[in-house]
């Protein structure tokens, strides 16, 4: 009550009409009630403890003990970036102490989730919320593994799947911490609890995963292999053939299971260990990801044993795709990526006038002479590659556009058109 007190800065009372003595849960770092507020709405009170800073640096203290331990034996160094994973696991772990962090979190998390009907996380009261003090919705249910079996429960699993490519390689911002007391079912719905501890991924890092979970899906080793090379750090050459032999045993081996056979973290164990036999070391970032992966992948398992992963990541990818094309023909964007096109290319063009002398007022910085043919070509070249580019790029989207339903059939016949005059103009242009 005393912490209550300091944040609130007023009697408990006041804010309170009761609160239950008894915690329903507690850590090292907080303790949770169950309340009812003066309105009547029934909550939760997650009040940090008072000791919770100390015992959060005695913590970090034997982690970077053991990091600096660690630290210079090749083995390890071979196999994970262990600084870089005592890094992340520092900096989220003091996170956790601040109470508004997770409160922001949960918010975040509620517009990732918001395309899914069936996942949710409980509201916040953000008025009686501090750094130590979070006053969040009782989410009234049962634990997910507890819960009936049933249609909408199925179609949760599924959803929470899904919701996990979302997270990692949409949003870059996932739960990090999703074991089976984070997942509650209530109102025909798995909510999300404790966001206290989540993970966050950089644009390059979310768009090579997608890559590997995408070749990984289409069991094209040689792509999964370009994708892991440009994702982890090499020491030494590569022998590749070998690499894609090994890579090639591993997609074989989970690609067809089922989600109750499949094991993400044995997966990842499995890839690590075959990446450090070819000394390739993989980046920080996929153990606290392989982590949060696995223990969400147990939980749906234990839901819906068939689900298949790599299909419920293909419709990702497939609707993922049909809303980056949708949003690329709207009107805005297609004004904008040619305004963006128009400002540069007056801009390499300004470029070479300052160049070559052409612009009045600049001092030409190469004369070239007698260099009339070699001009000409390299000009021909330019406006044929420029023209296959465009066409090539029309005919592709005209393709995109013909296989999705929702799209006017005036879209689809507009691109092919222009995909046609640029063909034509080429082929004229290099019969010439």
């Amino acid at each position: 009550m005393r912490v209550m007190e300091e944040e609130l800065h007023v009697p408990w009372e006041d804010v309170f009409e009761s609160i239950e003595p008894q915690p329903i849960a507690a850590g090292t770092i907080a303790q949770v009630h169950r309340a009812v507020l003066a309105g009547g709405d029934h909550v939760v009170v997650k009040v940090q403890r008072p000791s919770a800073e100390e015992e959060m640096g005695k913590d970090l203290a034997l982690l970077q003990l053991f990091g600096q331990r660690a630290r210079g034996r090749v083995g390890f160094e071979q196999i994970v970036d262990l600084p870089a994973i005592i890094d992340s696991l520092t900096e989220s772990l003091q996170r956790e102490l601040d109470f508004t962090q997770e409160a922001h979190n949960l918010e975040r998390m509620r517009e990732v989730l918001e395309p899914f009907s069936r996942l949710d996380v409980p509201r916040v009261y953000g008025d009686y919320s501090t750094h130590r003090l979070l006053v969040m919705e009782d989410v009234e249910g049962v634990p997910l593994l507890e819960s009936e079996a049933s249609a909408e429960r199925n179609e949760a699993a599924i959803q929470l799947v899904e919701s996990y490519y979302q997270q990692v390689l949409t949003a870059g911002f996932f739960h990090a911490d999703p074991h089976p007391g984070n997942l509650m079912w209530w109102n025909d719905k798995i909510y999300m609890l404790d966001l206290g501890m989540v993970g966050e991924i950089d644009d390059p890092t979310r768009e090579l995963l997608g890559f590997l979970l995408l070749a990984f899906w289409r069991e094209d080793v040689a792509f999964l292999a370009d994708v892991i090379l440009m994702l982890a750090e090499r020491h030494g050459s590569v022998q590749e053939e070998a690499f894609h032999a090994e890579l090639g045993d591993l997609v074989q081996r989970y690609r067809h299971l089922a989600l109750e056979q499949f094991r993400m973290g044995a997966m990842l164990q499995d890839l690590t260990e075959l990446c450090v036999r070819h000394g390739i070391r993989m980046p920080a970032s996929l153990a606290l990801i392989g982590k949060a992966l696995g223990q969400m992948q147990l939980a749906a398992a234990s839901v819906d044993p068939g689900i298949d992963p790599f299909a419920v990541a293909g419709r990702f990818f497939t609707r993922r795709l049909t809303t980056n094309v949708r949003d690329m023909l709207g009107p805005h964007r297609l004004f904008y990526n040619a305004q963006k096109v128009r400002l540069r290319v007056n801009s390499l063009l300004a470029s070479l006038e300052k160049l070559t002398g052409a612009r009045p007022g600049f001092e030409p910085r190469v004369v070239f002479s007698g260099t009339e043919r070699l001009e000409n070509t390299i000009r021909r070249a330019a406006r044929r590659l420029a023209l296959s580019f465009v066409g090539t790029g029309a005919f592709l989207v005209c393709g995109l556009t013909a296989s999705f339903g929702h799209v006017a059939p005036w879209v689809t016949a507009l691109f092919g058109a222009v995909g046609g005059l640029f063909a034509a103009v080429f082929l004229i242009d290099l019969l010439h």
